[in-house]
């Protein structure tokens, strides 16, 4: 892990870099993908499962048995840990849903808003080293509140050519409608495009590796809504003098053991303390299994010294961080000042951990500095809000006139006519 001291404020831009991989060949490749599966359907994603995954799929939906199943592959301790997850994202996500006030705006003129679900929606779920289950629950939980009529699931297979069954029993707890043996930017196609097998859907949510990133981006770009760019997992943490350092260096370790790319940030006004947690990640990271998958993330981060808590803050909002910790004596003070984070953590218990399970916020978030202008996946996420107005004789008395000055000064006469006939059948009467 990098340190610095007191970079110059020029030199922040710089810093608020993430890592990447070469993406010289990566736009290309997953076009190339992309339109193999939109032409070739289930026989490109077979292909692919092949070559990539290294399994043999004949059907790529999963069966009723093996939905049925799966709960008993599932530990029972397990399954009240899920519930008491399941429970507390529910409780939080339902308080998302509210009903607008009709707003005359002038006598005679009404206008409001309702909540209509988005009928199909697809959840990408990443498979690799760790099988995120915790990320059906964050997806498919509120959108069976929104009311989602189809809800597909995509995930790879494993070596044996299952899914883990913690998916499967999540998916089936949850409300998700089908689930397919799919992964990678090829799922994204299927998605997105249809297959023999896999339906299209009106909008695509999940985490993913860079190709599942760019392959969302660009299914973006064809006229497909998706939940928000993504990349690489990160938390940004900001401790003082008071914080534990076995707390800030896990609170590191827990997000360095995502994946080779993602990114840790510590920042600190205490030389003292940013020794102290750098020796105490040495400490930890020899217990932990996933110790190399977190020494090459850590190779892409940063600890920093500055010499105030405030220009902690300022860097951190200028970097924009997925998730940030706030560990400090007066962190609800500090979080009243955040402008540009995923989700934040307020004082030394809140362990991002917790809203990556069980606390009930969503941790489906921006990252790569996306959160400046997007926020975390929601139940409004899987809405769309359509609005109503109606007019009566009264209303377009009142507003007809401003309507025919506006319409013929932008030289559109056909909408000035519309509302001078009505305005003369008023007349007339």
């Amino acid at each position: 892990m990098k340190t610095l001291l007191y970079p110059s404020i020029e030199k922040w831009d710089q810093l608020c870099t993430r890592p990447e991989i070469d993406k010289a060949d990566l736009d290309q490749s997953v076009r190339f993908i992309l339109n193999r599966v939109k032409s070739d359907g289930d026989e490109a994603l077979r292909e692919y499962a092949l070559k990539f995954d290294k399994i043999s799929l004949i059907d790529l939906k999963v069966s009723q048995a093996e939905i049925d199943a799966s709960a008993g592959k599932v530990p029972e301790k397990l399954k009240k840990a899920i519930n008491v997850a399941k429970a507390n994202i529910e409780k939080f996500h339902l308080s998302q849903l509210r009903d607008e006030d009709i707003v005359e705006t002038t006598p005679g003129v009404k206008c409001w808003r309702k909540n209509k679900p988005v009928e199909k929606v697809g959840l990408y779920i990443p498979g690799g080293t760790a099988p995120l289950f915790s990320t059906v629950l964050m997806l498919a939980i509120p959108a069976r509140i929104a009311g989602c009529k189809q809800i597909v699931l995509c995930t790879p297979a494993g070596k044996d050519g299952r899914i883990n069954p913690v998916i499967i029993y999540c998916a089936g707890i949850t409300g998700v409608t089908e689930i397919y043996k799919v992964g990678g930017a090829q799922a994204i196609a299927a998605m997105a495009y249809g297959t023999e097998s896999v339906p299209m859907v009106y909008k695509i949510f999940g985490p993913g590796n860079q190709y599942v990133t760019k392959a969302k981006e660009i299914v973006q770009s064809d006229g497909l809504a998706i939940d928000m760019p993504a990349g690489p997992s990160e938390v940004l943490v900001i401790a003082d003098k008071f914080a534990d350092p076995a707390f800030v260096a896990a609170d590191l370790l827990s997000q360095a053991e995502h994946g080779i790319d993602s990114q840790v940030i510590f920042l600190t006004d205490s030389m003292e303390l940013q020794n102290r947690v750098l020796a105490e990640i040495d400490i930890q990271l020899e217990e932990l299994p996933r110790k190399e998958i977190a020494l090459s993330a850590l190779q892409n981060s940063i600890s920093i010294l500055f010499a105030s808590i405030d220009e902690c803050l300022d860097f951190s909002n200028m970097y924009a961080p997925e998730h940030l910790i706030i560990n400090t004596v007066n962190a609800s003070d500090i979080a009243e000042k955040v402008t540009n984070a995923g989700s934040v953590f307020i004082g030394k218990f809140s362990c991002e951990s917790a809203g990556d399970y069980a606390s009930g916020t969503n941790h489906t978030l921006p990252t790569n500095g996306f959160a400046r202008a997007f926020g975390g996946v929601s139940t409004e996420s899987f809405l769309k809000k359509i609005t109503f107005q109606e007019i009566d004789e009264k209303g377009i008395t009142a507003i007809g006139p401003s309507i025919e000055l506006m319409a013929e000064a932008e030289s559109l006469d056909g909408h000035k006519n519309a509302v001078t006939l009505r305005l003369n059948s008023i007349k007339n009467v």
